[in-house]
């Protein structure tokens, strides 16, 4: 199984940004703890991360011309306005996608209450720090949705 993990704005900023609200691991934690699940999983896994809208919409849009299986996505910031995200998600249908916050985002700021690109996921998973990047991975395996 082949999956792509997709980090949007300022995700690249983690262990310096509100630690308060993100922990103090960092970009690099994240990145060897999915190289470390994507070999326990026996899966091919990709990273990646932009902190621009139309990357992570032409990063989509590709994962369905390239053998991709199943995409974890945490849009970030982009989970609350970006309607072209939901629709490059809605585009590459039929491969399922699992959305991450590493924060609870049910219990942050009214705005933060919308999310687009949870409306073509599979399911979301939230609150679960990293771990949820792991737990998104291990549905996707399990399910093969």
């Amino acid at each position: 199984m082949k999956i792509l993990v997709i980090n949007g704005p300022n995700i690249n900023m983690l262990g310096i940004r509100e630690k308060n609200i993100y922990g103090a691991e960092t970009y690099e934690d994240l990145k060897a703890l999915l190289e470390k699940t994507f070999a326990e999983k026996g899966v091919e896994g990709e990273i990646y991360q932009s902190n621009h809208e139309g990357d992570l919409v032409d990063r989509i849009q590709q994962a369905y011309f390239d053998g991709t299986e199943g995409i974890v996505i945490n849009p970030a910031a982009y989970t609350h306005t970006s309607v072209a995200i939901l629709d490059a998600l809605k585009a590459v249908r039929p491969l399922p996608a699992v959305e991450v916050h590493i924060s609870d985002v049910k219990e942050r700021e009214d705005f933060r209450q919308i999310s687009y690109a949870g409306k073509a996921c599979v399911k979301t998973i939230m609150g679960r720090g990293l771990k949820g990047y792991v737990d998104a991975i291990a549905f996707l395996v399990e399910n093969k949705v």
